[in-house]
């Protein structure tokens, strides 16, 4: 915030800039024998503040951080900045009340800014910039989704049964695991259920996938890493995956309310998966009016939790048929108003043998399919031995 903005009197903002003060920041460092000596002996003599008891400064370690001592602080400081700047002492705490109420909108170090939360155009570029991503498990998916699944954004993925979707969210549960050292985000993942298809035997044995690829690409890190012997065990990546089983719609907005507190008090946690985030809502809702605006409340819940703990959305979806120009087609469940709910949408499906995937929907990104396998180790590249759908006689 800068002095010039403040809502005070122009002449205040005036002397204040004559003095030298252009940020909240600088008024906030001022040094008070610097003030001191740009006043002249008259008026620091008419306006001199009666001798104080000698007690413990404020900011001393010895005394409890209160908040009227540091109320009283501020005080002192702005008399201080008032006698420098020729202006009465009740004028001066008068500036500093408004500074202080504009520094509740935004900090006195950061961008300007009057709005709370609002930044400038190179800032958000900066920032998508140095963004983090989830691996996938496969590289193809990765080059079509920019790296892999963003933080801070909400994905969703779709498909026909037994085309993957749960698959891929274990495998991003496990992933985002991967130690830092090692490339990856080292946090932790929160599971929503919905269906009862989370399989702790293949949580395990994708976890199992994952470790061995750690080991395969970077060889030395359990002996780099005092806790890499630790760390580098499925036990440990199972711990680190908070399970919810949701049985209703009811408790799936439930636990979507709760979500707040919880990541508040687990600030590791980077990726949330639903799985799915249709199953309830399609099975005990009626009233579809009541469940479009249930479902964007929800959409706006998890919008704003991917952006305020940096963390991904995942939801996966179930299709449906829809009447098309003169025929029926697949798509993906909860209608043409859901579609924009979600920041990302990537839509699986079947090529003959081969499974697919197809970024349908991305701000930043063009839309692009890749294949992709599901193996014993978890999602991977697909090859020619790897890929081929299983039919059942």
């Amino acid at each position: 915030m800068e002095i010039a903005d403040l809502p005070i009197c122009t002449s205040y903002r005036a002397k204040l800039l004559a003095a030298g003060y252009s940020s909240l920041a600088s008024l906030s460092a001022a040094d008070p024998p610097r003030l001191a000596r740009g006043t002249s002996p008259a008026r620091r003599t008419a306006h001199r503040a009666p001798p104080r008891r000698q007690t413990l400064p404020l900011d001393s370690p010895l005394r409890p951080p209160t908040p009227i001592a540091a109320a009283l602080l501020a005080c002192d400081e702005i008399a201080r900045v008032g006698v420098d700047l020729n202006i009465e002492i009740p004028e001066a705490e008068d500036i500093l009340k408004v500074a202080v109420c504009a520094n509740k909108f935004k900090g006195a170090d950061g961008p300007s800014s009057v709005l709370k939360g609002s930044q400038n155009a190179w800032d958000m570029l900066s920032d998508e910039q140095s963004r983090k991503h989830i691996n996938t498990g496969s590289g193809d998916l990765n080059n079509i989704l920019g790296g892999g699944i963003h933080c801070k954004e909400v994905t969703e993925i779709g498909g026909v049964p037994g085309i993957g979707k749960t698959q891929l969210g274990i495998q991003l549960a496990i992933n985002v695991q991967i130690p830092v050292e090692c490339g990856g985000l080292g946090g932790k993942a929160v599971y929503i259920d919905t269906e009862g298809s989370f399989m702790v035997e293949r949580v395990y044995q994708i976890a199992e996938g994952c470790i061995s690829d750690i080991l395969e690409y970077f060889p030395h890190y359990q002996d780099k890493a005092p806790s890499g012997q630790e760390k580098l065990k499925p036990e440990s990546f199972l711990a680190d995956i908070y399970y919810f089983r949701i049985c209703s719609y009811t408790e799936q907005i439930a636990v979507i309310n709760y979500l707040e507190k919880f990541l508040g008090e687990h600030k590791d946690v980077r990726i949330v998966i639903i799985d799915s985030v249709t199953f309830h809502f399609r099975q005990d809702f009626d009233d579809m009016a009541l469940r479009t605006r249930v479902l964007s409340g929800l959409s706006l819940k998890l919008m704003k939790l991917a952006k305020t703990y940096n963390l991904a959305v995942v939801l996966l979806n179930q299709v449906t048929t829809k009447f098309i120009e003169g025929s029926f087609q697949l798509t993906l469940a909860l209608g043409d108003s859901w579609s924009h709910s979600c920041t990302n949408r990537l839509i699986l499906y079947w090529n003959g043998n081969l499974r697919y995937a197809y970024l349908d929907k991305s701000p930043s990104l063009p839309a692009a399919s890749a294949p992709y396998a599901v193996t014993g180790k978890g999602v991977r590249d697909a090859t020619s031995s790897n890929c081929k759908r299983v039919r059942v006689m």
